[in-house]
């Protein structure tokens, strides 16, 4: 059985730090490509960042410079850091697994950014 954990998630004040981790199990994780998306209310689900098996990552413009996705394959864990947030970070996180025809995605953690 596939599973995709997110964690991580939380309140947080403008301009602070979160890591959002990503647990899974049931895949060969290191041959996955994974993504970060995110979903805030009333707004379609936007990718954040995404990072291959050859580990080359790619953002949303939005968050450059501000977000780091990593992975760990040893761990089977996808990592976001997420600093300098803004309150327009505020929405549910999601990872998501792709090989081929293979799509799985985790249940969220929600991120909310207020002071």
């Amino acid at each position: 059985q596939v599973q995709l954990v997110e964690s991580g998630g939380g309140l947080v004040q403008p301009g602070g730090s979160l890591r959002l981790s990503c647990t899974t199990s049931g895949i060969i994780f290191s041959i996955y490509d994974m993504t970060w998306y995110r979903q805030a209310p009333g707004k379609q689900r936007e990718l954040v960042a995404s990072i291959g098996r050859g580990r080359t990552a790619n953002y949303a413009d939005s968050v450059k410079g501000r977000f780091t996705i990593s992975r760990d394959n040893v761990k089977d864990t996808l990592y976001l850091q997420m600093n300098s947030l803004k309150p327009d970070d505020t929405a549910v996180y999601y990872c998501r697994a792709q090989l081929g025809g293979s799509d799985y995605w985790g249940q969220g953690t929600q991120v909310t950014v207020s002071s």
